[in-house]
């Protein structure tokens, strides 16, 4: 009965625990009005993938205390036992020690030390390249996070502006069955024109739908990569946020300057190539000696179990040295003493109550029933200190081996981040030039989108009086519909190629 109820009581802890666990960081709802920075915010506080890298910043901020404590302070360290040892005999070689009562014992131990190397004196220098490194890898990760949201934001407006352009391509088919069926009921043209309309019409109906979809989907992404609960009807959630389309004057150079010290990859590859330096640091001071400084207290404590047969042990031992000195006086007496000498009083062969009751208050007096780990009754053991110092001489070839694995990492890492400044180089160029490019795409297929608007009016006029067909009208809407949607593609792609300009760079543009 009572390992069930331990059972039913670890159960049920382990249970409260897997709750708590799962219900450590509820998810936060999303405002019905999201702006681009709240949404920003609410994706440092939530994402999952971006709070991983920043989890590492704790154990490398103590990585850095804990450098500089081996370094400047000494370790501590408090030990303690409790032993038990029961009757019987034990036999060494031919010996036999009889132990007649058990014993219970305690012991204590403080220990003092700390020790001084080359190695030691560089642990601070690198903890804080790993530290400088980490912080500058979490902060890739935030531009990484805020570039990631920032196009997934476009991503939903322009699903949105796409559901815009939807309805009005089904007015325009609309207006086109409307007149298709007006032409047809007047006898001037066929039932041809009407069905070609109608499932024009279907087809715009059909595409508004999947366009209202894009958004929902879209939106569920974006609450995803924010690490925030979508609600049960996305569409409850606006954004707040416009993006106006503004002729680009950065200049190139200075964004080149500017990218060489906020990159983030740059700026993480420094720190990393800093770091392998200051571990070529730490592995070359192995050649250097170690000092080293130890003190220690310690004490213990021993209490028989059954003192009865330690008090007859030593009455015992007590009743052979009176007979031993007995005989020896009676000796003294018999073979030693000259003729006519007093003799020597002898004491008796046995001993006396008194005796008796002293002897074994003494082996009581030695054995006080004290409370183990009581310092103040301890036995304290002598106290010990030691200064030494090491220093190797020929440790066959491993201090140069490692050296020169840490000089070849340090390499490495030199020209990793030459290799990303190049890159980055590159990426701030192409980027700038895509910007570039993009606004002047977005000027042309304005131009191709009012040119096409006017050629469905004309087609549609010509369709009205008679002078053109169905055909052309059909045909003048593909190309409206196709002009639109690259009007609408190339706005965002403006959008899209700044977000890639800032990730170069490193910070946000506007």
């Amino acid at each position: 009965m009572m390992s069930r109820s331990l059972v039913l009581a670890a159960m049920t802890a382990v249970g409260a625990t897997t709750g708590l666990l799962a219900q450590d960081r509820p998810l936060p709802s999303v405002p019905q009005s999201l702006g681009l920075q709240e949404a920003i915010e609410l994706a440092n506080q939530n994402s999952p993938l971006y709070r991983q890298t920043a989890n590492n910043r704790g154990p490398a901020a103590w990585g850095v205390r804990n450098a500089l404590a081996s370094t400047f302070l000494p370790s501590f360290t408090v030990s303690g036992g409790v032993g038990y040892s029961g009757t019987g005999s034990q036999n060494f070689l031919t010996q036999s020690f009889v132990q007649a009562s058990g014993t219970i014992g305690s012991s204590y131990s403080l220990r003092l030390g700390w020790q001084l190397s080359g190695q030691t004196l560089s642990q601070p220098g690198l903890a804080r390249a790993q530290l400088a490194a980490t912080d500058a890898e979490i902060t890739g990760a935030r531009m990484s996070l805020r570039s990631g949201l920032v196009n997934q934001y476009l991503s939903v407006l322009q699903a949105q502006d796409n559901v815009r352009l939807t309805e009005s391509q089904q007015k325009s088919a609309e207006e086109a069955l409307r007149l298709a069926q007006a032409r047809y009921q007047v006898g001037q043209t066929t039932v041809l024109d009407v069905r070609q309309a109608e499932v024009l019409k279907g087809r715009a109906d059909v595409a508004l739908i999947q366009a209202q979809q894009g958004v929902t989907v879209e939106k569920l992404r974006l609450f995803q990569q924010m690490g925030v609960a979508a609600p049960a009807d996305p569409s409850v959630v606006s954004l707040s946020d416009t993006f106006p389309v503004v002729e680009p004057t950065w200049n190139l150079e200075n964004l080149l300057t500017e990218a060489e010290d906020r990159n983030p990859d740059l700026s993480s590859l420094k720190a990393r190539h800093n770091a392998a330096v200051w571990n070529e640091r730490a592995v070359k001071s192995a050649w250097l000696p170690t000092f080293s400084l130890s003190a220690t207290w310690s004490g213990y404590t021993q209490h028989f179990t059954d003192l009865n047969p330690v008090i007859s042990n030593a009455l015992v031992s007590a009743q052979q040295s009176a007979e031993a000195e007995a005989i020896q006086c009676d000796y003294v007496n018999t073979n030693l003493l000259n003729a006519g000498g007093t003799p020597l009083p002898c004491p008796s062969t046995t001993l006396s109550p008194t005796d008796t009751a002293l002897i074994t208050e003494q082996v009581r007096g030695r054995n006080p029933a004290v409370a183990l780990f009581d310092i103040g009754n301890y036995n304290r053991q002598p106290f010990s200190a030691s200064v030494g110092f090491s220093f190797p001489i020929f440790t066959q070839f491993s201090r140069p081996l490692r050296a020169a694995e840490a000089g070849a990492q340090a390499d490495d890492a030199r020209e990793l981040v030459r290799g990303r400044s190049l890159q980055v180089r590159t990426d701030v160029s192409q980027a700038h030039y895509g910007v570039q490019t993009a606004y002047r795409t977005i000027a042309i297929q304005e131009t191709n989108r009012s040119a096409a608007q006017e050629g469905l009016r004309l087609a549609t006029e010509q369709y009205r009086v008679g002078s053109a067909t169905f055909l052309n009208v059909l045909d003048a809407q593909t190309v409206a519909q196709q002009a639109e949607a690259d009007y609408v593609r190339a706005v965002y792609d403006y959008h899209r190629a700044i977000v890639q300009l800032e990730t170069a760079v490193g910070r946000s543009l506007r």
